[in-house]
């Protein structure tokens, strides 16, 4: 009993500490609209906030964007965009990048042989259930594809 309860003890601390790794998520969504069309969906507070968070603000002093979903707060800075290709966002803590890959990244991409176009999701999550986190981008990205009509 005392060895479960020091192992539980343990692994809350390091939970809370952010030493614990995180695994990368990697999913790809099929989706019937152009790039040019779902990029401001992936890439601006406004777009995002209609389907991925509660709110989106922007510090522009800064330069971050502040998600607000199910009440936490989460800051992120753009580290890289190609218009209508991809966006990455890296997550602060403190005003600094985390070191543990605390990213979120989407990528547009078509298809060569069947000339669609697909979202190819990158995360790193808590989550020790990978399944958890397929059904909720999966659950994200269908208020997406209802909200553009694809």
């Amino acid at each position: 009993m005392f060895l479960v309860l020091d192992f539980y003890y343990i692994f809350n601390i390091l939970k809370k500490n952010h030493l614990m790794s995180k695994q990368k998520f990697v999913g790809e969504y099929p989706i019937n609209a152009s790039r040019k069309m779902l990029f401001p969906y992936l890439s601006t507070a406004s777009g995002l906030c209609e389907w991925f968070a509660d709110d989106v603000n922007i510090n522009n002093i800064n330069k971050t964007l502040i998600f607000i979903v199910d009440g936490e707060e989460k800051i992120a800075r753009i580290d890289s965009v190609k218009k209508n290709r991809h966006v990455k966002f890296s997550f602060l803590e403190d005003g600094e990048v985390k070191k543990d890959h605390d990213y979120l990244e989407f990528r547009l991409e078509i298809n060569e042989l069947t000339q669609s176009v697909f979202i190819r999701i990158v995360e790193y999550t808590e989550t020790d259930d990978l399944e958890e986190s397929f059904q909720i981008w999966d659950n994200l990205l269908s208020q997406l594809k209802e909200i553009i009509g694809a």
